[in-house]
């Protein structure tokens, strides 16, 4: 009761007033007719701040997001369940749900009262700008009684995630190489390399059966080995995100880092949909294998707060490649690199591997003065150039670009003679400069 008093409003705080002074005024006069105008508005917030103060720890409340999981640039719905568990009705109650920035102002909703044991809902929209993982919640609920005279704040502990995940553009299916894919008994299968009575072995995967484990390897590597029966060929892909803050430009969702964020979730996706068995790795040192029923989700939540870091190197994004590389397709998002780092990524082009790079011209989402842009195109062109060289299929990006527009390019094989002469004079002649 002493709480429900403190949570007077003005109004109720002005009945008060009046009221003392309405008393003292009856007992200098003596006028019983104004004692009871007294007595009434003495009365009446008091009774206000019992009626909201029995009322206020019986009440539950629920949230649910639909979806919990959303596109940057697209709207989630905002569910709120409150259930009045007590035996009193309650006056209008006036909800306010906490939000961050980036999900927009906090909603206000008013609720009229709810019956003893009664339940309703309310809901709002949000809509997310930005990717990321945002916390919904918690609650705080205003009970007033109906003459506005009384007002409790409560707040409700629980709270929810929402995921911002990058935009996912669909993709048309091209032809990339790879290895064998298909399901069914006429797969074709791994043979073992001395004979079927020896089965070839790879390094121990959390979740493999270690009945499969293969003792002589193991003994012989330093590390457990597990045997690759008959398992199945596979189309496999590794999709490299470049987060070093010093290859992208751009602030905001227009920058360059968030279209390599976005370009590599839709081709991610794009593969898994394909039947490819995916990694995600980044030069920070994620390596995400998105190969159970739930890769998407793991993928993409990852990809939803990935930043550019000022620690991450192309040597680092080699390293962490090259760690578990087993062939196949390698599609790496790259921002601004020199010549050398180029030739770094050389190492990730082997025998049965196809490497094709979405090389991001981060100057260009910049306004340069003419001899800066023309000094940036030179450096990414001979980057451009050395990737090529070294057996990579490069698809250039600039700014405005769009990946479906730009993905047909994946699948058209290496460049040419004729284009990289053009680009090997182009750097030539901006050299000669």
């Amino acid at each position: 009761m002493r709480e429900a008093l403190r949570g007077l409003t003005t109004r109720g705080r002005s009945f008060l007033a009046a009221g003392a002074a309405a008393l003292l005024c009856a007992l200098a006069l003596g006028e019983k007719d104004l004692m009871r105008v007294a007595v009434l508005l003495v009365a009446l917030p008091l009774m206000a701040a019992m009626y909201v103060g029995r009322a206020r720890y019986k009440l539950a409340c629920t949230r649910s997001l639909d979806p919990y999981r959303v596109q940057a640039g697209g709207n989630a719905r905002v569910l709120l369940r409150l259930q009045n568990m007590s035996r009193l009705p309650t006056g209008t109650l006036l909800l306010e749900d906490r939000l961050p920035y980036a999900l927009g102002s906090r909603p206000r909703l008013v609720l009229e009262r709810l019956g003893a044991q009664q339940a309703s809902s309310v809901a709002y929209t949000v809509r997310a700008e930005l990717r990321g993982r945002y916390e919904v919640g918690p609650l705080t609920l205003r009970m007033t009684d109906p003459f506005g005279l009384c007002e409790l704040t409560r707040s409700f502990p629980s709270a929810d995630k929402l995921t911002v995940i990058p935009n996912v553009s669909p993709l048309q299916l091209v032809r990339l190489a790879g290895e064998y894919s298909g399901t069914g008994d006429s797969r074709a299968r791994s043979v073992a390399v001395h004979g079927e009575d020896d089965a070839a072995t790879r390094e121990y995967r959390r979740g493999d059966d270690l009945r499969r484990v293969h003792w002589r390897s193991t003994a012989r590597v330093g590390e457990l080995m597990v045997r690759r029966e008959e398992q199945p060929w596979e189309s496999r892909a590794t999709v490299l995100l470049d987060t070093r803050l010093g290859a992208h430009r751009g602030e905001g969702p227009t920058a360059s880092f968030e279209w390599a964020v976005s370009a590599s979730a839709s081709i991610a996706v794009h593969l898994r949909q394909a039947g490819y068995r995916l990694r995600l790795v980044t030069d920070t040192g994620a390596d995400i294998d998105a190969t159970e029923g739930v890769g998407d989700g793991m993928l993409l939540d990852h990809l939803a707060e990935v930043k550019a870091s000022p620690r991450g190197d192309v040597g680092s994004l080699v390293e962490h490649t090259r760690r578990r590389a087993d062939g196949g397709l390698i599609i790496a998002v790259l921002g601004l690199l020199s010549a050398e780092e180029a030739r770094l990524l050389s190492a990730l082009r082997t025998s049965g591997t196809t490497c094709v790079a979405f090389f991001l011209d981060a100057s260009t989402w910049l306004n340069l003065p003419a001899a800066s842009r023309e000094a940036a195109e030179h450096e990414h062109a001979a980057a451009a150039l050395s990737l090529m060289q070294s057996g990579w299929r490069v698809v250039r990006v600039k700014h405005g670009d769009q990946l479906p527009t730009l993905w047909p390019q994946a699948a058209r094989g290496q460049q040419g003679f004729a284009v990289r002469a053009a680009m090997a004079e182009t750097v030539t002649m901006g050299g000669g400069r």
